[in-house]
């Protein structure tokens, strides 16, 4: 099969037949079910998008990207969420920086990630460079019932040009979760760049989780995560975290991690704490069903991921690229899990 990930067809129906005898594993109460985010940093085709302002991912543009190094991109896209989990790649997995949906096609497609059944959810967001948040899910564990694409009401849609906020309501067993992905506008240009966008994309998602919370105040369950390019104290993700009406309705998991100097993203030497994970007191709280405890979140970091920092003492994320120059790595980011629990 010339062009693909995978080189033989064949290999693709073996899999395929396994599959089909040991079929799919099921949720039991002794499994926990995993989420997964991970900003995967310019997961770009090789094609022209004459929509969106590609032109340095084309392979005679800046970045000189090609068929070999999107291959390559794609199996250790791969290679992580495979190794994110013990015995079989997460059930939810939310990602961001992803160009469009052939990427996640040959992802999950074009991978041995064939295998387990996973579905995608996805469509183009205004950001100018065509970069979007998705999500992918192995239908057999988490039945996806709705979703949405947010975007602030006081900005037209014209003028817009970030990415969506994704939100889905996805049925695990008996009990529905509501998960909220995020990538906030960039600080590039320094900390207030884009702080007008944040404020206002924040203050949406806390409007959206109320709504959620009033309908059932003490049982929804409510994940918002993703890389908010804020740290945990800054000023959008505390009024997101605390309502002025309804006081501290989610907690913020990450900031236990953060205070330990932890983090999924490393800036001139130091960790920031900027993919995070929020959750509702329901899903903290709840007597019965699926719950998590602030423990059960983790930044997924094994030494394959990781590369000795060139210029500042210790490690960093082993990316794609330094800068402009290509080395073959992961991602900028590290990824984050929050694993889910039945009682």
């Amino acid at each position: 099969m010339s062009g693909g990930i995978l080189p033989e067809i064949s290999f693709i129906l073996l899999l395929l037949t396994l599959n089909f005898k040991s079929g799919y594993s099921q949720v039991v109460p002794s499994q926990p079910i995993r989420i997964m985010f991970y900003n995967v940093e310019n997961f770009f085709d090789i094609y022209d998008d004459s929509l969106t302002d590609d032109n340095g991912f084309l392979p005679d543009g800046l970045m000189r990207w090609n068929l070999t190094r999107y291959k390559k991109k794609t199996n250790s896209l791969y290679k992580t969420i495979i190794a994110a989990e013990e015995w079989e790649p997460p059930p939810v997995i939310a990602l961001c920086e992803i160009e469009n949906r052939k990427v996640l096609e040959d992802l999950i497609y074009g991978t041995y990630l064939l295998k387990y059944n996973y579905s995608i959810i996805h469509e183009e967001s205004p950001d100018r460079r065509g970069i979007d948040v998705c999500l992918i899910y192995r239908k057999e564990i988490a039945n996806v019932i709705y979703y949405r694409y947010w975007i602030p009401a006081e900005i037209k849609r014209k003028d817009f040009n970030s990415r969506s906020i994704l939100y889905t309501k996805i049925l695990i067993g008996s009990d529905t979760i509501h998960l909220v992905v995020n990538h906030w506008p960039s600080r590039r240009g320094g900390v207030l760049a884009g702080e007008n966008y944040r404020l206002m994309i924040a203050s949406m998602v806390r409007e959206k989780v109320d709504s959620l919370v009033e309908r059932n105040p003490y049982r929804a369950k409510i994940i918002v995560l993703g890389d908010f390019n804020s740290t945990t104290d800054d000023q959008a993700i505390r009024s997101l975290v605390c309502s002025s009406d309804s006081g501290k309705t989610m907690i913020n998991l990450s900031e236990r991690l953060d205070d330990s100097g932890l983090g999924t993203y490393r800036y001139m030497g130091t960790w920031e704490m900027i993919d995070q994970v929020i959750v509702s007191k329901g899903l903290l709280f709840c007597r019965e069903g699926i719950y998590t405890e602030p423990d059960l979140l983790r930044i997924f970091k094994p030494d394959f991921l990781l590369k000795r920092d060139p210029k500042y003492p210790g490690f960093s994320p082993y990316s794609t690229y330094h800068g402009y120059k290509y080395q073959g790595g992961f991602s900028d980011h590290l990824p984050v899990f929050l694993d889910l629990k039945i009682r």
